[in-house]
């Protein structure tokens, strides 16, 4: 069976991690959140993947090469180009990019799924293509309801009492949306529907495919299997979905490393007296990391590999990129560390107090 991950968009709305890294290279539990959907989609039979990406692009292909780890063949389809050496990203759109892959060498030639590169998810992908195929749709779309206030930040559907949909919202205001059932990013598609894309031109399946397919009056269903969907759309999302998988609220997915104490795992070779620090599971605490005797840490924390937490400083609900340090006066609550950044689950920049200068930095700095 064959599928598409959706990894060509920039990420805005959870900057700053993706000044440095794609959207799908966010670290989830220590690896990237693409990585879960591959090792999903394998579970589920689908042993060819097309991903589309863009931004920072070079890094998605480095990591997951040809596939062969996960039991795949992954292959790319890049937009953007190269002017002077510099790779310029110019994502087509989520649909434009599926029109791009079946434009050059017509992938797409019976059934397909498209998942959104964004997500982590427990779902029996072979259950929705079943479903897909008893409701003779052309379109499918997996969908799950949300708190009102929350719709906001997705597709919002209404269908009838058979599952075909009929009207569609993308990101309404809460006070306009039609319903709290909403879009999960995950379709499937009859490679008919592909002709109803413009070629070469930047277009979007929410915004513009969904609604030309219902103006067509084609048949457009709505598929509602329970199961786990942990969405990292926006910065606080991605915060939130740490906080649920180390938590341990998502079947399959578990802390790496060793359990030396309950609720507290670790990588290799790690510098920690627990005897003298505080620690309140669950955490995690990578390879090569140090902490220091009188240090605080509340789950759940993620601590990266070559991590440094000197005396004195206090980490709750937080988490720390591979090699974060910081220093005696720090206080880093419910916050991402990366670099010499620190920021809220908002996306807010954690303001450094002038008089404990240089209380967050790279541990490799450090001596």
């Amino acid at each position: 069976m064959k599928a598409m991950i959706l990894a060509a968009g920039k990420g805005t709305r959870v900057r700053p991690l993706t000044h440095q890294l794609p959207k799908p290279m966010i670290p989830v539990l220590g690896k990237p959140v693409m990585e879960y959907l591959v090792e999903q989609l394998a579970r589920c039979g689908f042993r060819e993947i097309m991903v589309n990406i863009s931004h920072l692009a070079a890094q998605v292909e480095n990591y997951f090469g040809d596939g062969r780890r996960w039991g795949v063949e992954i292959g790319y389809s890049f937009e953007g180009h190269i002017i002077d050496g510099e790779t310029i990203a110019e994502p087509l759109g989520s649909a434009g990019g599926v029109r791009r892959i079946q434009d050059f060498g017509g992938f797409f030639d019976d059934t397909f799924l498209v998942v959104c590169g964004d997500a982590v998810i427990d779902l029996d992908l072979a259950a929705v293509l079943r479903k897909h195929w008893q409701s003779g749709a052309v379109a499918s779309m997996v969908v799950s309801e949300v708190p009102r206030e929350r719709v906001s930040n997705y597709g919002v559907v209404v269908c009838n009492d058979e599952g075909r949909i009929t009207a569609y919202q993308e990101k309404p205001p809460v006070e306009d949306a039609n319903s709290n059932l909403v879009n999960t990013g995950i379709y499937v598609f009859e490679p008919a529907v592909i002709d109803d894309i413009p070629q070469d031109a930047e277009y979007d399946l929410g915004s513009q495919l969904f609604p030309a397919i219902l103006e067509r009056g084609l048949p457009f269903h709505a598929i509602s299997i329970p199961f786990n969907w942990i969405d990292i759309g926006q910065l606080n999302d991605y915060w939130e979905a740490n906080q649920l998988l180390m938590r341990g609220k998502l079947k399959d997915v578990h802390m790496p490393g060793t359990e030396v104490l309950p609720g507290i795992w670790t990588g290799l070779n790690v510098n920690v007296d627990f005897d003298r620090i505080r620690a309140e599971g669950p955490i995690y605490i990578g390879s090569a990391a140090q902490v220091e005797a009188g240090c605080e840490i509340i789950g759940p924390t993620w601590i990266g590999h070559g991590c440094h937490l000197q005396s004195g400083a206090r980490i709750s609900r937080s988490i720390l990129f591979e090699y974060s340090r910081i220093g005696a006066h720090g206080r880093v609550t419910e916050a991402l560390v990366f670099g010499r950044n620190c920021v809220d689950r908002e996306g807010n920049i954690v303001s450094l107090d002038e008089g404990n200068l240089d209380w967050v930095g790279d541990a490799r700095d450090y001596s």
